[in-house]
């Protein structure tokens, strides 16, 4: 379908900044201050009112709950998603390096902070396999299988189970602790950093690890756990040393449910429409699993390692260690950062699925609660998880009422079943981790189609999956997050500048190189750079805009000093009087040595030290100044496009203000169109004008400077080489 073309016509004068502010006052803005905002803030009684109910959102939601239409179905997504909740969190406690039992926990207490403070309806709070890794990372740094624990007074009189159990409680909670800081602060905006295609390639190095850390499970082996640069190297390295003592029993059941689960989840996902709930199939095959282990006595014939004893109950609230938040406060702030982006990214999907809206401050309060509440009860670091997630939501899950049924069916676990979990085979829940994790490890295809659309981002995914692989998730975030901020750096420090033209016909104007059917006044350039200019990229814009009107003014400059001198000493053999004498430094001589000086030189004829009997004017555009070895400029006039420019720094003032001024004394017009409103502000602020540098050359629109340019241009009439002397 062809797209409907309209005529409009617009009859104004052409404005200048100068002539447009002479004509349209501008109001004077008062700013107010902090205080005069807080103050107004809290005379709003309605303002105070939704400021109270936002830290409790449940309140909200939970007057326009209908019972009839969503209860049920909160019902069965709750029983549903508590089943998947129960299996990720006993297989995921592997991962941090805890019995499985205390997987439980996670999928109990921070649901229910969540469910009092959390803005979002449909996410599935509870453990998360990336955040899992490294907690266990800090675990079996500070706890190691094989070896002495650290020196913590704590640890005394402790079992090595117990003393891993306060590791992962200190840490979570000093991670809420950072979360809650974010969110009071309203900081949440810094996760805005972590872009897509690092959060992709971060999570995809940690499903390597985790599939790696899995491994010992399924084989049957002995591995301890290990932490740090190229763990995974020397993880896999022990392991293929044991290769021969593979436990087949293990690899055998592994292999059949990893298989089993993987074909039945992708019948509901093909299926999805037509099931009502998706098929429990880790629960499922976790009972037939825990059957056969318990009938056949895995434990004796086959030397196949079990969940073994469960913990049943809660046990009393403990306190976070002090000394334990002292060593490993350098891994829980990538966990914040970590546990929140990927909460919050899931949790905008479907918020914009179900038409609500999400708060990100009240969502890092939340779960920075939510951790904090948990670790005094001993659970670890709580997230989300895209697959639990999704099951809540696809088996009808409305509000935040199927988490709290989820985590009821948790307790019921702890409280009073959890026996029946004992002879559960470990492979059998490594194999679940696993096969859970298809989805982050296809994210490898992106690759590809990044390396076809984008190459810096193709990059920073590669740059953040192998640094998180080779070096460790909080050292592999650190070094993408150094990679990414690099990318912008060099966007912001080599834009692409771009020489534009007129569209026939049109007040439009775009790049020279891609279209035909243009118009360029001759003696007229238009440079358009997009991006802001800032000490990192004024040299940039410096070298390209030379290149662009094709020579340097200051070493025109310099020439025309050169031929001045020249014209001074033809002048003084034809017996004109002379006043005084033109001095010149030797630098001046050397036309290949740049001097600093140059911008101060004079351009013209009256601007020099002496004074002539007869006044003439240097015209350096005709054939004569080409004779005195003068490059020869055609440039009239230079229009810079700053419609793309945000802002300027000092540094880019300066650099400003010295290019400008050599364009000046080369007798070429230098006008600046577009600019924000904001930018003109620096230029006032910081004194950017003076009596070569005015006002009149700024315009609102690059039409308006063309028509100026356009018309002063055609009504010029340039004089012969030199007037009224014999040469």
């Amino acid at each position: 379908m062809a797209t409907l073309r309209k005529q409009y016509v617009v009859s104004r004068p052409v404005f200048s900044e100068d002539s447009f502010a002479e004509n349209y006052e501008k109001i004077n803005r008062i700013h107010k201050t902090t205080k005069d905002h807080i103050r107004q803030y809290f005379s709003d009684s309605k303002r105070v009112k939704k400021a109270a109910l936002s830290l409790l959102p449940v309140i909200e939601w939970m007057r326009s709950y209908r019972l009839k239409q969503w209860l049920m179905g909160d019902v069965v997504s709750g029983v549903s998603t508590g089943l998947v909740a129960i299996m990720q969190g006993l297989a995921f406690s592997l991962l941090a390096s805890l019995p499985a039992s205390y997987g439980l926990y996670t999928a109990f207490f921070p649901v229910l902070a969540y469910f009092l403070l959390g803005t979002s309806r449909h996410i599935s709070v509870g453990s998360f396999p990336v955040l899992s890794l490294m907690v266990g990372a800090v675990v079996t740094r500070l706890v190691p299988e094989d070896g002495p624990p650290a020196m913590i007074p704590a640890f005394t009189n402790l079992t090595q189970d117990q003393q891993r159990v306060l590791v992962a409680s200190s840490i979570t909670f000093l991670m809420g602790i950072i979360q809650l800081a974010m969110g009071v602060f309203q900081v949440g905006f810094v996760v805005m950093y972590l872009s897509d295609t690092l959060v992709s390639g971060f999570t995809t190095a940690a499903a390597v690890h985790i599939l790696v850390s899995q491994l010992k499970f399924v084989l049957g082996l002995t591995v301890p756990g290990i932490s740090g640069p190229l763990a995974i190297i020397y993880t896999l390295e022990k392991l293929f040393v044991q290769i021969h003592s593979t436990n087949i029993c293990d690899l055998v059941m592994s292999v059949v449910i990893m298989v089993v689960v993987f074909i039945v989840k992708e019948l509901n996902d093909r299926y999805r429409a037509k099931l009502p709930v998706p098929i429990p199939i880790e629960v499922i095959m976790t009972i037939i699993a825990c059957g056969i282990s318990y009938g056949f006595n895995f434990t004796e014939r086959f030397k196949v390692e079990v969940v073994g004893e469960m913990v049943s109950g809660y046990e009393a609230p403990v306190a976070p260690n002090m000394d334990i938040i002292r060593d490993g406060g350098v891994e829980a702030f990538p966990m914040a950062i970590v546990g929140f982006t990927v909460a919050f990214s899931v949790a905008k999907v479907y918020s914009i699925k179900h038409d609500y809206a999400i708060d990100g401050n009240q969502e890092l309060i939340a779960f920075g609660v939510s951790n904090m509440f948990g670790a005094t009860f001993r659970s670890f670091a709580a997230s989300t998880s895209l697959s639990r997630t999704a099951v809540q939501e696809s088996s009808g899950g409305r509000t935040q009422i199927a988490g709290l049924i989820s985590a009821l069916m948790a307790m019921i676990v702890t409280i009073a079943l959890g026996f029946l979990l004992e002879p559960l085979p470990r492979s059998v829940l490594g194999a679940l981790v696993i096969v859970n994790l298809k989805g982050m490890l296809m994210q490898f295809t992106e690759v590809p189609y990044l390396w076809r659309r984008d190459r810096i981002e193709c990059v920073v995914w590669v740059g953040t999956c192998t640094a998180a692989i080779f070096l460790g998730l909080d050292l592999g975030l650190a070094v993408g997050l150094g990679v990414e901020l690099l990318t912008v750096v060099f966007r912001a420090q080599f834009p692409r500048c771009s020489v534009l033209a007129n569209i026939r016909g049109t007040d439009l104007y775009r790049d020279r190189k891609d279209y035909l059917h243009i118009y360029e006044p001759p003696g007229v350039k238009i440079f358009r750079i997009p991006s802001p200019i800032f000490f990192a990229n004024v040299e940039f814009f410096r070298n390209k805009l030379i290149e662009a009107v094709g020579f340097n003014p200051l070493r025109v400059l310099k020439k025309r000093n050169k031929a001045l001198r020249k014209i001074k000493k033809m002048l003084q053999q034809n017996n004109y009087h002379i006043t005084e004498t033109l001095s010149s430094s030797p630098e001046e001589d050397h036309e290949d040595q740049p001097n600093l000086e140059e911008p101060d030189s004079p351009c013209h004829m009256k601007d020099l030290p002496f004074k002539m009997d007869l006044p003439f004017k240097v015209d350096w555009r005709s054939e004569m100044a080409s004779d005195l070895g003068v490059p020869r400029v055609n440039l009239q006039s230079l229009l810079l496009d700053f419609s793309a420019v945000s802002f300027l720094d000092i540094s880019a003032l300066k650099g400003l203000k010295a290019i400008i001024k050599e364009f000046l004394r080369v007798d070429v017009e230098v006008y600046i169109v577009s600019c924000d409103a904001h930018v003109l502000e620096t230029f006032h602020r910081f004194a950017f004008f003076d009596d070569e540098i005015q006002t009149f050359m700024f315009y609102p629109t690059l039409h308006d400077a063309m028509v100026q340019v356009t018309e002063t241009n055609q009504s010029s009439n340039y004089k012969p080489m030199l007037k009224a002397t014999r040469l």
